[in-house]
């Protein structure tokens, strides 16, 4: 059973940075792509950041400019690193690791951007 293990939530204030991480039970490279999504209270999951095993990487307009997703092979980790933070980016964020038949989802960890 796979299971990824996110870290590094908490509360910021505006224009702070954070550095979640997603550490896998398995390979990253037994993924199609792994990523990042959130979700804030009453919206939808949305995402917000995704890298290919191949290495190319999408963000969600929102973000660009601001997050940075990164992989560590060695450790099968993947991280978001989140700068210039502001209290839209409040939400549970989410580690996503796709298969072609099937996904999984980290218990998420809650962000919150706040003076």
């Amino acid at each position: 059973q796979v299971q990824l293990v996110e870290s590094g939530g908490g509360l910021v204030q505006p224009g702070g940075s954070l550095r979640l991480s997603c550490a896998a039970s398995e390979s990253i490279f037994s993924f199609n792509a792994m990523g990042w999504y959130r979700q804030a209270p009453g919206k939808q999951r949305e995402s917000v950041a995704g890298i290919t095993v191949g290495g190319n990487i999408n963000y969600a307009d929102s973000v660009k400019g601001r997050f940075t997703i990164s992989r560590d092979i060695a450790k099968n980790t993947v991280y978001l690193q989140m700068n210039a933070m502001e209290p839209e980016d409040t939400a549970v964020y989410y580690c996503n690791a796709r298969r072609t038949t099937f996904s999984y989802w980290g218990q998420g960890t809650q962000v919150t951007v706040s003076p």
